[in-house]
């Protein structure tokens, strides 16, 4: 007998439930809304909510429009963004997760208290919440994505290191230290932990979980940060993982001599999803 089990740790983090309860009030009402980006990370989700109303729109569509209601994900947004909302009247309805929120205004008040340190972003280059964090510091903050970029640094300088909310304790926690060894005795260094403990303790959790099982399936958008950080650790605890979308995606022959299968997620990926994939298997 086949033994399937979700992950319970897995699906929505707090800031996307948060976003999307928004978006559904709005549209509940009949009201068009249009979303800055992709609301969260995996198209299954977004497809849904656009079936709903929901139009999803980038900044350059966002400079064209006047007098309607956007909607700003979990990941926040730079203070252009506001600006360009006052200027075309454009009533914003604020879903940037608390965690990050609480980062930009930290980001803002240093590099508004002084303009000469290195203000310096683990994250990804290009990633909504990195822009967003760059975008306090008026485009001037170096965003490193690795260890090997914190190599580059100038360590004659002060640095203040901050972290994208869902990067790797682990890696950030390596970067600090190697900054702390090479720092010049001149200059000041001090980090924050800004990482998300919603996301990070996931970490340990999904590794435990993957442990358990025969297979794991690790269901999420190919576009999500988090859960390319999350797979990775599924595949390094147990390498028969594999990441899927959805239930499409499943092959019958990873079922082939396996008793025990788990299901997981990113913070992206939606509960309904991994049902969905569960449900596939038992139809296999």
């Amino acid at each position: 007998m086949l033994h399937i089990e979700i992950d319970n740790g897995s699906g929505f983090c707090f800031g996307v439930t948060t976003a999307i309860q928004k978006a559904e009030e709005e549209l509940a009402k009949g009201n068009r809304l249009y979303c800055l980006g992709d609301i969260v990370h995996n198209g299954m989700e977004c497809e849904r909510l656009r079936q709903m109303g929901l139009l999803t729109i980038n900044h350059d569509e966002m400079r064209q429009l006047h007098d309607v209601k956007v909607l700003l994900r979990a990941h926040g947004e730079p203070p252009a963004t506001y600006e360009l909302a006052r200027q075309n009247n454009i009533e914003i309805i604020d879903a940037t997760c608390p965690v990050v929120l609480q980062l930009q205004k930290k980001i803002k008040k240093q590099f508004d208290s002084n303009l000469l340190p290195q203000i310096v972003i683990f994250g990804k280059k290009g990633h909504a919440e990195v822009l967003g964090l760059v975008g306090q510091t008026q485009g001037k903050a170096i965003v490193i994505e690795n260890f090997e970029d914190a190599k580059r640094l100038d360590f004659s300088r002060d640095i203040y290191l901050y972290s994208q909310t869902t990067k790797s304790l682990n890696e950030f926690q390596h970067i600090i230290e190697y900054i702390r060894q090479h720092i010049s005795p001149e200059a000041t260094f001090k980090s924050f932990d800004t990482i998300c403990r919603n996301v990070a303790n996931r970490m340990p959790n999904i590794s435990n979980f993957a442990a358990k099982h025969d297979l794991i399936l690790f269901v999420c958008g190919r576009k999500s940060s988090n859960g390319k950080v999350l797979f990775n650790e599924c595949l390094r605890v147990n390498p028969n993982s594999h990441l899927i979308e959805g239930p499409d995606e499943i092959s019958p022959q990873w079922l082939e001599g396996i008793q025990t299968v788990g299901i997981c997620g990113a913070t992206s990926t939606p509960k309904w999803l991994m049902e969905q994939c569960r449900d596939a298997i038992l139809q296999m």
